[in-house]
């Protein structure tokens, strides 16, 4: 086709059909340049990337992990598209909630034994304390009380005062005198708020009805 077949009238063959204005005879210019900066803006930022930080749609998987600003704009600024930013928040969600939950557990756990070891005279004592209160709640307690007693500076006190009592073990399923049966115990160390959160009624309730049950 002649280089001037534009101008005389007839589409191009290079020139797609959408672009081309069979009444008037021409090419529609404006169209052209639409198509061709939306392509250019695609090829200069990645397809699906949003036009800014904030278009990114996160959907999070847990209370924790919500969509950030800055991690938003660094994603961004990388070419990040709406599903891999969106990969993003799910590995933090998968991966490292878990691995933070640990860490805080062990400093938790830390701040229990300092603890232990000032209550019972220092870190020689305390270990030598800590083998004869286990060898005792193995023993002497369900596997499930001495788990949930063992987790805690409040519960390992408890059962040291226990064992120094010199009872055979607990008195099950006594309920005179307003003293709790072992299921009501176990019921509330199965309680988030005695076991996760250490709320100092639940705890003092837990310690005084063992206590009862096993009176020193």
């Amino acid at each position: 086709m002649a280089p001037d077949a534009i101008t005389a009238g007839v589409r191009p063959d290079y020139l797609p059909e959408k672009f081309w204005d069979g009444a008037k005879g021409e090419a529609r210019v404006e169209a052209l340049a639409r198509s061709y900066a939306e392509l250019e803006k695609k090829l200069g930022t990645g397809a699906g990337v949003p036009a800014d930080p904030s278009g990114y749609r996160i959907e999070s998987r847990d209370e924790v992990i919500v969509a950030d600003p800055e991690v938003n704009a660094l994603l961004h600024k990388a070419g990040f598209s709406q599903a891999q930013a969106q990969i993003v928040y799910d590995l933090a969600a998968e991966r490292l909630l878990p691995m933070i939950g640990e860490i805080a557990a062990r400093f938790e756990a830390d701040g229990q034994t300092e603890r232990l070891a000032r209550q019972f005279g220092g870190e020689e004592k305390w270990r030598e304390v800590s083998r004869q209160i286990a060898a005792w709640g193995r023993a002497n307690l369900p596997q499930s009380a001495f788990g949930a007693l063992a987790g805690t500076y409040e519960g390992v006190v408890a059962m040291h005062r226990m064992m120094i009592s010199g009872e055979p073990g607990l008195l099950r399923g006594e309920t005179a005198g307003g003293t709790p049966t072992e299921a009501e115990l176990e019921g509330f160390m199965r309680d988030p708020r005695y076991w996760r959160d250490h709320e100092p009624g639940i705890v003092a309730r837990v310690v005084e009805g063992f206590k009862r049950l096993y009176p020193g």
